[in-house]
């Protein structure tokens, strides 16, 4: 079997692989030495969480950390480094490299809603003006992120790089051998049970799956892009391991966004999340490392009971006008994951316009990504929640 990592972006880099400061390293580093360059981030496999904000510690770096570190390895040079100041405007110029404020930046869903760092190049333009180059792909809250390339005039560079945004200018050099072995670099037992445990004891749950939803997208991506590069080099121990090992780290940030978002509104999370981050953690060396590769094994699935008409269509008509698909391509056992813009977040607002519409209350330990892909998996979550329910008010 052949790892399928598909990828779907501009050129040769595939955006869903990087986090939003090494995605345009990487299209810089294809554009001057070749397709697959990019794949040398993944190169290395890391997970050595630092102290972070509010007692949660975090596996992501500071943007001059990876800068450093990505320019080594995929043979880019640094010229110019500074930050900008107050009122400037600067210049476009070939491997100019922005780290600013997404809040400020209208090219990508985080404008006007949260303040992060996000990276592009400001490259000049055929017409002498300026042209935004930003490869990141992803998806928000706010909509989708796909790889674009913007013109800007003056006012929109000064509004885009507002003082205090790093600007540097990178040229090509000598690429660097490519490395002959991959490295994993992963932290001890020890300190990766003092990792789980800050996010499972920690009282302020919102805060814990909020930040945890971003440590787990940024470790399952690292995941993908190891995989890729070990792929593409023929060095997997076991492609089949891999794959769904990664899978397993997406569906798990799933799940902890689903979380997140319950724990907002005041509902319990599922009870097993921080135990799979525990075992995710573990597989990791399992499956990247010399250690017996175990696949993931799914338990035989019971016979399940026939699901009612009415709900699935009702089911149905709520994922439709969530997804704004036809409910009747849903009922035929289309799968809503493969509809058109289909992710997690659609997820949360399926199930949050279910238990209003339909008066009920999901249990948190079925919102899990395998019970909410298909429509007759929602239903029988439905039914085990109104069972509950009936079963609480006979108690009474």
């Amino acid at each position: 079997m052949s790892v399928d990592f598909a990828a779907d972006a501009t050129g040769t880099v595939d955006g869903r692989l990087f986090d939003c400061v090494q995605v345009n390293l990487a299209v810089l580093a294809d554009r001057w030495h070749g397709p697959g360059t990019h794949l040398r981030l993944g190169a290395a496999l890391r997970f050595r969480p630092a102290p972070g904000t509010g007692s949660l510690p975090t596996v992501e770096e500071p943007a001059a950390v990876q800068l450093e570190r990505a320019a080594g390895a995929l043979g880019l040079t640094v010229r110019t480094r500074r930050t900008a100041g107050a009122g400037e405007v600067p210049a476009p110029a070939e491997g100019r490299y922005v780290v600013a404020d997404a809040f400020h930046l209208p090219w990508v869903p985080y404008f006007g809603q949260r303040h992060m760092d996000h990276s592009f190049l400001l490259e000049p333009a055929a017409d002498g003006g300026a042209v935004v180059v930003d490869g990141y792909h992803n998806e928000t809250p706010w909509g989708s992120a796909r790889p674009v390339r913007r013109p800007l005039d003056e006012a929109g560079v000064a509004a885009a790089v507002p003082a205090g945004a790093l600007v540097v200018t990178f040229a090509p050099d000598a690429l660097p051998p490519s490395p002959h072995e991959p490295e994993l670099d992963l932290a001890d037992e020890e300190l990766t049970g003092q990792y789980v445990a800050a996010y499972a004891e920690h009282e302020d749950r919102v805060a814990a799956l909020h930040r945890l939803t971003l440590e787990t997208w940024l470790l399952a991506r690292a995941r993908k892009l190891h995989a890729r590069f070990l792929a593409g080099r023929g060095a997997l121990p076991d492609d089949a391991a891999a794959h769904a090992h990664v899978q397993a780290w997406e569906t798990l940030a799933e799940s902890i966004y689903l979380g997140y978002r319950r724990a907002e509104r005041g509902r319990p999370e599922a009870r097993d999340l921080t135990v799979r981050l525990a075992e995710q953690l573990h597989h990791d060396r399992e499956v990247f490392g010399s250690a017996p590769v175990r696949v993931p094994e799914r338990s035989a699935a019971a016979p399940h009971a026939p699901v009612p008409d009415a709900l699935r269509a009702s089911v149905a008509a709520a994922a439709g006008a969530v997804l704004r698909a036809d409910p009747v391509a849903l009922l035929d056992g289309y799968a809503l994951a493969d509809v058109p813009g289909f992710t997690s977040f659609r997820v949360v607002e399926i199930v949050e316009r279910l238990e209003r519409e339909l008066s009920l209350e999901f249990d948190a330990d079925d919102l899990v990504p395998e019970n909410l892909h298909h429509v007759d998996g929602i239903c029988r979550i439905v039914l085990r929640a109104r069972t509950a329910a009936a079963a609480r008010l006979g108690g009474i």
